[in-house]
């Protein structure tokens, strides 16, 4: 069922949010992957607020649905999305990545509630998700397992290993998104490795691909609840993402993959996501 004019208005207020606490805490901490947390905000909001079947209050129940961050630097807007949902005290934040803090720059699951895996070695997160997808499908579970990767981490080969086995199991219980902002560390992807045709690639591979808009609520439920109802492929949504989206200083900036905050900045992002979401709202 779509997203209604109010589900979505929600969904938009609920990212303001999100935004600001991932500005707030990167300044606070020093510095983050600032850029990558603020493209993926959308998406993992629509899935927190929305679409995964979890209960913060029971952060193992054997039933939840699985969420793996395989961009694992994406982190600290990741913890801001759990802190919120109630899986930990948020005022916890303040503390992230400093000495005695269960938030390292890449969450640890032994650390961390709701954290369903530790990533951060790129690649990876693609093939632990398609490890519970087959678990699921064994233990007769009805679990859905989400997993969000960078654009850059499709340079990995582990990455297309995975894609392989998925497809020639039919994991219709996965869903893949890709954060694709047009940016890695060192430049644009295409500059760096070519990427495209990132559908066709993974097409070629047994899986559905959907293409959207990764800052359109409307888009991002149609296309999970599309992945949803396929049967006998799993299916990957490229989220056509801002790098440091909402914060006009950092958009579309590669520098942005990792920043640091003084006050100046910090006030100065806040006021552009502020005015964004005003606008926006209306």
């Amino acid at each position: 069922m779509p997203l209604t004019r109010e589900e979505i208005r929600g969904l938009t207020k609920k990212a303001w949010d999100i935004r600001r606490a991932i500005i707030e805490t990167t300044f606070t901490c020093g510095g983050s992957h600032i850029g990558g947390s603020l493209s993926q905000t959308d998406v993992l909001v629509a899935l927190y607020y929305r679409y995964l079947n979890i209960d913060p209050a029971r952060p193992g129940w054997e039933d939840r649905d699985r969420f793996i961050l395989s961009k694992g630097h994406g982190g600290i807007g990741w913890a801001s999305v759990l802190g919120d949902r109630g899986y930990f005290d948020k005022a916890l934040l303040k503390d992230f990545n400093k000495t005695g803090s269960p938030f390292g720059m890449h969450l640890d699951s032994l650390k961390v509630k709701g954290c369903d895996a530790s990533t951060g070695s790129l690649g990876h997160g693609l093939a632990i998700a398609v490890g519970l997808a087959v678990g699921a499908r064994l233990t007769g579970k009805g679990f859905r397992t989400y997993v969000m990767m960078g654009a850059g981490e499709l340079c990995e080969g582990t990455i297309w290993e995975a894609a392989i086995l998925a497809g020639h199991r039919k994991l219709d219980n996965l869903t893949a998104f890709v954060d694709r902002n047009g940016l890695m560390i060192d430049g644009p992807t295409e500059q760096i490795t070519t990427l495209e045709p990132i559908d066709e690639k993974f097409k070629a591979f047994g899986w559905e691909a959907l293409t959207i808009d990764g800052h359109d609520f409307a888009q991002i439920g149609e296309a999970i609840e599309q992945a949803q109802a396929f049967r006998g492929k799993p299916c990957v949504i490229i989220c056509r993402t801002v790098k440091g989206k909402g914060v006009d200083l950092m958009e579309n900036k590669a520098p942005w993959h990792y920043g640091g905050l003084n006050s100046d900045l910090r006030d100065q992002a806040l006021a552009s996501v502020d005015r964004h979401y005003r606008e926006l709202l209306g």
